[in-house]
């Protein structure tokens, strides 16, 4: 069953802090009367014994606590995946990828990670952390947390990420080179980390780093739809209440949210898991 993880961290953001209040937010925006639960794919993801809820964390969210914080990340993603729930956290920064990856490795040898963003987040350490949101998959890859990293909807590869993808052998499907569906047809375990900056801020305002060009909502939806593999667990980050405009891109999260919910409960094969 898949089953709701707010984690409020951003205490790892380079740019702008904000990022930590969006779970309450996109929970808000989840339980809104302004739309129902019924995904596109015919899944009602708020029927009775679909989803739980295991709440939000409560993290120091502060740079002296943050090896105590990762280490709760981490025991409360063990936890949920002890029990055969898949979480679906809601962020926070990209850093908590790679705590919720280190407990998701204990279980998934052969785990193919699926990363929706604007930035490959490939820094070997970046103004002087290794544990920046601008690194964790640089980490989740040197400690082989995954098998397999595929990155979609990227537009600001530089000369150092780009030597870092050639060496843990990242597949980059960069934004011009979209659609990329049959990246897509994975057997086996899959994680989902999506950064609401893969979206254009014509979509989601709501983002610290403000990258033009992204992807519509509807490419994202259909990129998500097209996942083939089971899909263990995923992740929503990046997006920063402090910058959005009338809610808009907490809506955005909800409805990624939802059609992400109705994936998983569909499973990759188009029948109910």
């Amino acid at each position: 069953m898949p089953t709701l993880l707010g984690i409020p961290l951003d205490v790892n953001s380079s740019f702008l802090r904000g990022p930590a209040s969006a779970p309450g937010r996109i929970r808000e925006a989840w339980q809104s009367d302004a739309s129902n639960k019924w995904s596109e794919l015919g899944i009602d993801v708020g029927a009775p014994g679909v989803l739980s809820d295991a709440g939000d964390l409560h993290l120091s969210n502060s740079r002296e606590g943050i090896d105590a914080d990762f280490a709760e990340i981490e025991q409360a993603v063990a936890e949920l995946l002890k029990k055969d729930e898949r979480p679906v956290s809601l962020g926070g920064d990209h850093s908590v990828t790679y705590p919720i990856l280190k407990a998701f490795a204990q279980r998934s040898a052969d785990l193919t990670l699926v990363h929706f963003d604007a930035h490959p987040d490939l820094y070997d350490e970046f103004e002087g952390s290794r544990v920046s949101h601008a690194c964790p998959f640089a980490r989740i890859m040197e400690e082989r947390l995954a098998a397999r990293l595929v990155q979609i909807g990227i537009r600001t590869l530089n000369r150092h990420q780009r030597e870092q993808a050639e060496k843990f052998a990242v597949e980059i499907v960069q934004m011009s080179s979209l659609p990329a569906y049959d990246r897509l047809k994975i057997h086996g375990p899959v994680y989902i980390s999506f950064d609401m900056d893969v979206l254009d801020p014509a979509f989601a305002p709501g983002i610290s780093h403000h990258e033009p060009g992204g992807m519509t909502v509807r490419e994202a939806i259909a990129h998500l739809h097209s996942m083939e593999g089971t899909i263990v667990g995923a992740d929503i980050v990046e997006y920063n209440p402090a910058r959005d405009i009338g809610g808009m891109t907490a809506t955005v999260a909800a409805k990624i949210l939802k059609e992400l919910l109705g994936k998983m409960i569909l499973g990759g094969n188009g029948r109910v898991k």
